[in-house]
């Protein structure tokens, strides 16, 4: 079977994750993990309440502990490790070889899975790790179908996991120093600020004499060779930062995230164990969202099922930069350039409410953004997706409304959908926006 595995930064991502078919997911280690942002479980109480939970409902859920260490992390790792082994998740991911051999030495019955910060891209290198009594690879995002394929071929006893969906970083398997060098926060001490995404200005430059770039009035077309430009981010006023671009462009910023779900057949038919979701600083709803069609797509695959070109254009509905598939293939057939673009998509949608409560067929939702009677919503849950138009609200006390105003309040609305009771708690509401 393929594991499909989710994203959780807090315990009500990991809730949902599961309600929505994830078989696992996977948290960071409070200090030793990357992206501490938003990380609810650098309070160890959650983390250890986040394994009991998941292991109460048959779920796996692992912990990240990738950070690339300097000596005062190696200090106090085994020390810090302790209480998180006596919690009994399913495996820790790990890129640093020295953690790697402390763990092993300490623990030699704790599974270990190789983070993809590690940058397996070939088949010696997994069975090199495989000797050192790995349990599982997280391949590198470089990688094309065929390179995973053979890969999987060499070395059939390992298992390996490959990202499919989320933030693609401009850096080898996230191996990245643009956010230390812009702002002192290493990426890789998990403190990443994501600088690669924010807005840029590019500004002509000039090389003096003694080597430096500055800002340049004038630049001469007929130079003959890209002239040097420097890029000044929108929040930092005269902070210049020089870069080099060429006629097609600087893409050194921004990269367009990850959807792979159109290869999900062919990476189950490889024999793939697990398929990942990236996103841990992302919401419940995106973690709601990105499971659900996943797992659709996991399912299919398993009983043989036709792609169903549909679930290319509802990850569409999610906030992203652009889509691409990465690496798994260098030409795009022409039937997926429509998705490629997004223009496939004749309507967007707004996650605009979640259900609190359902009582005689009226739904209690907490807003999270505007909507009205008169709307077309889509009410998301674990058991698929219905639309439906709204006719009747009303707030709290019954008093006729309108309009839903936005984030912050709780209003009433006549529910003409059948929903079951114990999908209420993880149901949300969409509106479709034209």
């Amino acid at each position: 079977m393929t594991e499909l595995l989710s994203p959780a930064g807090t315990l009500k991502s990991m809730r949902f994750a599961f309600a929505y078919g994830a078989d696992a997911v996977y948290v960071g280690q409070p200090r030793y993990s990357l992206r501490v942002r938003n990380n609810e479980f650098n309070r160890m109480e959650n983390l250890a309440a986040a394994v009991e939970e998941a292991h109460s409902q048959g779920k796996k859920i692992y912990v990240a502990s990738n950070v690339a260490p300097h000596n005062d992390k190696l200090r106090s790792y085994l020390r810090d490790m302790e209480p998180v082994i006596e919690m009994g998740p399913d495996a820790l991911i790990m890129s640093d070889p020295g953690l790697i051999m402390l763990v092993r030495e300490h623990w030699p019955d704790m599974p270990v899975h190789l983070s993809v910060q590690a940058n397996a891209v070939n088949w010696a290198t997994v069975k090199f790790w495989q000797q050192q009594g790995l349990e599982r690879v997280i391949l590198s995002r470089e990688l094309s179908l065929d390179e995973i394929e053979e890969i999987r071929m060499r070395c059939p006893e390992m298992e390996l996991e490959v990202f499919v969906h989320g933030a693609l970083c401009m850096a080898y398997s996230g191996r990245c120093l643009l956010s230390g060098y812009i702002n002192h926060r290493d990426s890789n001490q998990g403190a990443c600020t994501n600088a690669c995404r924010w807005e840029y200005n590019a500004h002509p430059a000039r090389e003096t004499e003694t080597g430096d770039l500055i800002a340049a009035v004038e630049v001469d077309p007929s130079s003959g060779h890209p002239e040097p430009m420097l890029l000044q981010e929108k929040n930092r006023p005269g902070e210049l930062i020089p870069v080099y671009e060429d006629e097609h462009g600087t893409y050194i910023m921004n990269s367009k995230d990850l959807r792979a779900v159109q290869h999900v057949q062919r990476l189950v038919q490889m024999g793939i164990h697990s398929l990942k979701i990236e996103g841990r600083t992302k919401s419940h709803y995106y973690v709601a969202r990105t499971a659900q069609v996943y797992r659709r797509a996991i399912d299919d695959a398993l009983a043989g099922r036709e792609f169903d070109f549909e679930l290319m254009a509802s990850l569409e509905h999610l906030a992203n930069r652009g889509y691409t598939e990465g690496f798994y293939r260098r030409h795009v057939p022409s039937e997926f350039q429509n998705y490629e673009k997004g223009v496939s998509s004749n309507a967007s949608r707004q996650f605009v409410g979640e259900a609190l409560a359902l009582e005689d067929g009226w739904m209690t939702v907490e807003v999270k953004n505007r909507f009205e009677c008169g709307d077309q919503l889509e009410l998301v849950t674990p058991g698929g997706n219905q639309s439906f138009r709204l006719e009747v609200l009303e707030s709290e006390r019954g008093e006729s409304l309108d309009v839903a105003p936005g984030s912050g309040h709780v209003v009433r609305m006549r529910l003409p959908l059948e929903l079951p009771a114990e999908h209420v708690g993880y149901s949300m509401l969409m509106r479709y926006i034209d």
